[in-house]
């Protein structure tokens, strides 16, 4: 894992990727205190986080389109497979690698606030909480970036996947307002989504039963749920859209509340990710 690690960070350096990144954070950060501790001489740092936030929509998809799907281009991957380390080192070599390139400009901006309480009343440990979860919802959304590059070999079709699905996170809660809210539409979309899990399944696995079979069970058990009391989807995905929110259980930090509910769920986010993309490259090397 350390080796992977090594030519992880190797290559990023040596290429323009753990710049450009590294850039577009700092210039979304700087933006931000710029504008709302400088010109509007609020206090809050944590404004600065939560307001430029949307830049992970970009910054994250061209760090992470080439971490494994670069490797199956070039066919690089098999050199992988030949080492004497599991394919669950593989992928955490290569996502800690990933996280060191995004921690750097994070130790700059760490500087910010205490450059601030210079010059007013900075709240710190708000800025700080704030700032560790950023960088938690920053590691969620590379691993599901990670997890993206693994399903295929072209680069610039994972990058725009994952500038699409950051987006569509990012504005879930306002999009929530816009989508129906009776037990119906929640039905529909909730089989949908249960349809788009088993195509996941069938391409991880390349097991056509194991996919229908989970299918078939969860839509039974919808179907069962609704037929016994429907009311029980009523509103069901508006609050589902609102509650799958990266950027939104930020917020909370934001606003001085340290949710350790959060935590655990961008915890548990990186390592469904993480293992839906050991998954996938398992399946490449039994395949």
């Amino acid at each position: 894992m350390t080796a992977v690690l090594k030519h992880e960070l190797k290559s990023y350096f040596r290429s323009m990727t753990a710049y450009v990144f590294g850039a577009g954070l700092l210039l979304a950060v700087g933006l931000g205190a710029m504008l709302y501790n400088i010109e509007a001489a609020v206090s809050n740092f944590e404004f600065a986080l939560s307001y430029f936030s949307i830049i992970f929509a970009v910054i994250v998809p061209i760090l992470t389109m080439r971490v494994i799907a670069e490797e199956r281009k070039q066919k690089t991957d098999q050199l992988l497979y030949s080492l004497p380390i599991t394919t669950t080192q593989v992928v955490v070599g290569k996502y800690l690698a990933l996280l060191a390139v995004y921690v750097i400009p994070l130790c700059i901006v760490a500087v910010y606030p205490l450059i601030f309480s210079q010059f007013g009343d900075v709240y710190l440990l708000t800025s700080y909480g704030s700032m560790l979860a950023f960088f938690i919802m920053g590691a969620a959304l590379i691993a599901l970036g990670v997890f993206i590059s693994s399903l295929t070999d072209n680069q610039g079709f994972a990058a725009g996947v994952g500038i699409a699905v950051i987006l569509l996170n990012y504005f879930s809660v306002s999009l929530s307002e816009y989508v129906s809210t009776t037990a119906f539409g929640s039905v529909v979309a909730l089989c949908v989504i249960i349809l788009a899990l088993g195509a996941v399944i069938k391409h991880l696995t390349k097991n056509e039963n194991l996919a229908y079979g989970i299918c078939f069970v969860l839509i039974a058990a919808i179907a069962i749920t609704c037929f016994m009391d429907s009311t029980k989807f009523e509103g069901l995905l508006p609050s589902v859209m609102t509650r799958l929110s990266l950027f939104d259980r930020f917020t909370g930090f934001v606003n001085g509340v340290f949710d350790m509910a959060s935590i655990v769920y961008y915890a548990s986010v990186i390592v469904f990710f993480l293992f839906l993309s050991i998954q996938s490259l398992e399946k490449r090397r039994y395949n």
